[in-house]
């Protein structure tokens, strides 16, 4: 089965670079032919500029606990492509990957000489039919579905439910969503429909101001952080944090959950909020033991994972420069009696990054930096790295791989002092896979943003479905 594996794991691959047209034709058409079976549950609907994520992780951990079925499909992976598809905390078999790939192939296949769709479906399409699939033949009980990228055009766009979050808003992949929160919120608005309820984590600014102009539309009722909903934390520490949650429907105090970070108060409220609309929405019951217990049992990795100690050594994949900046309040929240002249930042990042601002932040962390080149065609040269890092950070240490750099970083680190790796997805999971002692699975599959003859972006100019990177 392994080899059989890796092939379809290839066949994925050399779909990475397909272009996508604008609208949701070819993955409806998928669906249909395989029973719709993202209709056979009912499910929650992710997304947001950050913490979509961790949002679905620790909804589907407490839907879990409370004794439903539950099918969680996120994007991208750490270390596995089976990480995106996983039915009560275990990923999809390696079988199955191959067996509904297939499928998938082969009912486009006939779909394309039928006429009904004019190209083959892309990687995110095939994926997350194949989750759908999945999900229907385990017979789940209720999905959390992240969106891959903005929501309008998304391939998950094709669910109807009954409960949608958007967690934040930030200018984040300008070329595709449009050039203002306005654009950016529009397309993730996309993913609203008369029927459903919405749950947001934007509290503010003309990105508000637009979920709400499309919520209204649609008569979607519309609950806020800061608003319908209060979060407070009560406690932290390097293990946990305990938070309170109050919203229209219910009052839930000493929450405890393992994700570290005050961004993680925010997507605990936004998820614990949703949880408790879709119960609503659904008749499912949640008890309050059920949301005690999930929380505190949620795992998601790379996300201001504390990896080690002696030194303390976190991990996080922030590549925004507000993901930056709320990963640097964090850590100077968790690590407030660490020196910065005895902290080391380990970074990489893709070329489509505003690496300036993002090291402007870290530096407030660290005086020594760790710089080395991602295995991505779209990797940001070193060389470029370097010359953002100076006059940022007083040492600036470079190593050709990330095994070496990581070796480096962790040398690095005096007595007193912590380690923090930050600024990919692809760096945070070859070094989970260092740490752990695993491997990362070949090929690094990601979610490579398609390309088209013109290039075009989808706001204000010919508009094509896209995939998280």
């Amino acid at each position: 089965m392994a080899p059989r594996y890796e092939d379809t794991l290839q066949y994925l691959w050399g779909l990475r670079r397909l272009g996508a047209k604008s609208d949701l034709t070819v993955i409806r058409a998928i669906l249909a032919s395989l029973g719709n079976p993202q209709r056979s549950f009912p499910s929650i609907h992710i997304t947001g500029s950050k913490g979509k994520g961790s949002t679905a992780a620790l909804c589907a951990a407490v839907l879990h606990t409370a004794g439903y079925r539950t099918g969680l499909y996120t994007s991208p992976h750490m270390l596995s492509y089976r990480e995106r598809t996983v039915v009560d905390g275990v990923p999809i078999p390696k079988e199955t990957v191959v067996d509904l790939v297939e499928l998938v192939r082969e009912t486009s296949a006939s779909l394309l000489q039928a006429g009904t769709i004019d190209r083959e479906p892309t990687f995110f399409e095939i994926t997350t039919a194949v989750a759908f699939a999945h999900f229907k033949r385990e017979h789940v009980q209720a999905g959390v579905i992240e969106v891959g990228l903005g929501g309008r055009l998304d391939a998950t766009n094709t669910i109807d439910a009954p409960v949608c979050a958007i967690t934040t808003l930030e200018l984040e992949h300008t070329e595709i969503l449009g050039p203002t929160l306005t654009d950016i919120a529009r397309e993730k608005a996309g993913i609203l429909h008369p029927g459903t309820r919405l749950v947001t984590g934007v509290d503010a600014g003309e990105g508000l101001q637009e979920l709400e102009r499309v919520a209204y539309g649609l008569r979607v009722p519309t609950w806020r952080i800061g608003s319908e909903i209060r979060v407070e934390r009560t406690r932290q520490d390097r293990e946990s944090q305990v938070v309170d949650v109050q919203n229209p429907l219910r009052h839930h105090t000493g929450l405890r959950i393992p994700l570290l970070g005050g961004f993680q108060v925010l997507n605990a409220g936004v998820a614990v909020s949703v949880l408790d609309r879709f119960a609503e929405a659904t008749g499912l019951t949640i008890p309050e033991e059920a949301y005690h217990r999930g929380l505190a049992q949620t795992l998601w990795p790379g996300r201001l994972e504390r990896l080690s100690e002696a030194p303390c050594f976190y991990a996080d994949a922030a590549h925004t420069e507000m993901s930056a900046r709320a990963l640097t309040k964090s850590m100077l929240e968790i690590e407030p009696d660490a020196p910065r002249n005895r902290n080391v930042v380990l970074f990489s990042c893709l070329r489509d990054k505003r690496m300036g601002a993002i090291l402007e932040e870290f530096s407030r962390l660290a005086d020594t930096i760790v710089l080395t080149e991602l295995r991505n065609d779209r990797a940001m040269p070193v060389k470029e790295m370097e010359r953002a890092a100076r006059g940022r950070f007083s040492r600036i240490l470079v190593a050709p791989q990330i095994p070496q750099a990581l070796e480096l970083a962790r040398a690095a680190v005096p007595s007193g002092g912590f380690l923090l790796a930050t600024g990919s997805t692809y760096l945070i999971s070859e070094v989970e896979a260092a740490v752990k002692g695993v491997s990362v699975e070949e090929p690094r599959l990601s979610d490579p943003l398609p390309t088209t003859a013109s290039g075009a972006g989808i706001a204000g100019r010919t508009r094509r479905s896209a995939q998280q990177v």
